[in-house]
């Protein structure tokens, strides 16, 4: 039974599908913004592995409670794709059990929503055991209410986005039930990779470095940037939710400061809550947070609604009023310097950069270190000049301000990591920040 719950939830595509997409228009929502909407579907869709062959949006007042949209609109739309031999029918919305059923006895195919295809691609980017079991979590959330419409057709629809084949099960009852006790072990088991996180957060936060995480729009750049700053070789792709699992880092900025790096996971609009849900393990890292760098790409259409559906995101997170820098990237891609004046202008400690190319890295560097500067003391030292290693090691690990070698005693005025004020305190003479 659980190899078969696996083949409901996983993906091995025989052949490229072909999808068909539909999106609604309400009132409440412009014409632009649906077939922007859409226009990520179908991004999305391509990152699983289809091939879009065609889409239709509908305007209603509300969402039809049976079929989501007109059930004439309905008919309508499954004898096109009989004709454009289509295999699954992708709409833009959530749909509810009884909507994506009576929906396939409509089109007599496969019926997914938004939230099954970026499971469905989660499930497909998740490589470590924590990340696989929060995909598995919120896929099984996801399923249960649907069991009746995934069994009914199992006999015929093997394979594809969103579904494995198998056989069809008739114990309904039976099969929510292990269902059920599959979403209790996976939040057993998640519960214990939290725990060990925790242990592996305090463990590096013990030099009370800060912790910046980057967090942004999927394909904003994260991974690119991290790879920038600090080296690590994240997998960085021009495709959506390139990858899922977080890097934390340490970066020395050049005011000797030490910053732990976090990259997380994309965001993206209508993120399926269960999916924030069951990520909240991995993105505690955002909770956690001193600062958020949030990443934009300067170079899309649609960059305001992407730095909307982020903040969106960190408000369910709990963190909507961390501190945060704006950093836009791929400035290498935009037409001409003017496109930053509006960003620079609403956003007045923005930087703009290339993580591709390196252009404007050493700005970021100095406002990070501007930024995160609250959380240092600032100090008046007076050291012995015999006492070398204590002026190689202020050099080494504190922002060095003002120096004077005149007279019996070495003068500084220096930023130290509040961790270290015991190992210099024999030499500190003033707390300049009172003073």
């Amino acid at each position: 039974m659980a190899d078969h719950l696996k083949s409901l939830v996983s993906t091995a595509t025989q052949k490229t599908e072909r999808v068909f997409l539909v999106g609604l228009e309400l009132k409440s929502r412009s014409r632009f913004d649906v077939d922007d909407s859409l226009s990520e579907l179908a991004e999305l869709a391509t990152t699983a592995g289809a091939t879009v062959t065609g889409r239709a949006t509908q305007r209603l007042e509300s969402p039809v409670a049976g079929t989501f949209i007109g059930t004439g609109k309905a008919a309508e739309l499954a004898a096109q794709c009989k004709e454009q031999e289509v295999d699954t029918i992708i709409f833009d919305d959530e749909l509810s059990g009884a909507q994506a059923r009576n929906l396939e006895k409509i089109f007599e195919c496969k019926i997914l929503d938004r939230t099954s295809l970026i499971l469905d691609i989660f499930a497909q980017r998740a490589r470590t055991r924590e990340g696989k079991l929060q995909v598995e979590l919120a896929q099984m959330h996801h399923l249960l209410p649907r069991l009746t419409r995934y069994w009914s057709h199992l006999s015929r629809q093997k394979g594809g986005i969103g579904m494995r084949g198998g056989e069809g099960e008739t114990q309904l009852e039976a099969d929510r039930r292990k269902v059920q006790e599959r979403i209790d072990k996976l939040e057993e088991e998640l519960a214990t990779v939290q725990r060990q996180r925790g242990t592996q957060r305090q463990g590096r936060r013990r030099n009370l470095w800060p912790l910046a995480s980057i967090v942004g729009y999927t394909n904003a750049g994260k991974s690119t940037l991290l790879n920038q700053l600090t080296g690590a070789a994240v997998l960085a792709e021009n495709r959506l939710f390139a990858t899922l699992d977080p890097t934390t880092r340490r970066l020395q900025l050049p005011t000797n400061q030490n910053v732990l790096l976090s990259d997380t996971v994309g965001f993206i609009r209508k993120l399926p809550h269960r999916l924030v849900e069951a990520f909240k393990a991995t993105l505690e890292e955002v909770v956690q947070a001193d600062l958020l760098i949030h990443v934009v790409d300067a170079s899309h259409p649609n960059v305001d609604q992407h730095i909307v559906a982020v903040h969106s995101v960190l408000e369910e997170l709990g963190a909507g009023e961390k501190p945060a820098l704006m950093v836009f990237n791929k400035i290498d891609q935009l037409p001409n310097e003017n496109c930053l004046g509006r960003f620079q202008e609403e956003y007045p400690h923005s930087v703009a950069i290339s993580a591709r190319t390196g252009a404007g890295i050493s700005e970021l560097l100095s406002e990070l270190g501007a930024a995160l500067r609250p959380i240092r003391e600032f100090v008046e030292l007076r050291v012995p000049h015999n006492a070398s290693s204590v002026i190689a090691r202020l050099h080494q690990v504190a922002q060095v301000v003002e120096r004077n070698y005149d007279g019996e005693e070495a003068t500084f005025k220096a930023r130290i990591p509040p961790h270290l004020h015991s190992e210099f305190a024999a030499f500190i003479v003033q707390d300049l920040q009172k003073a």
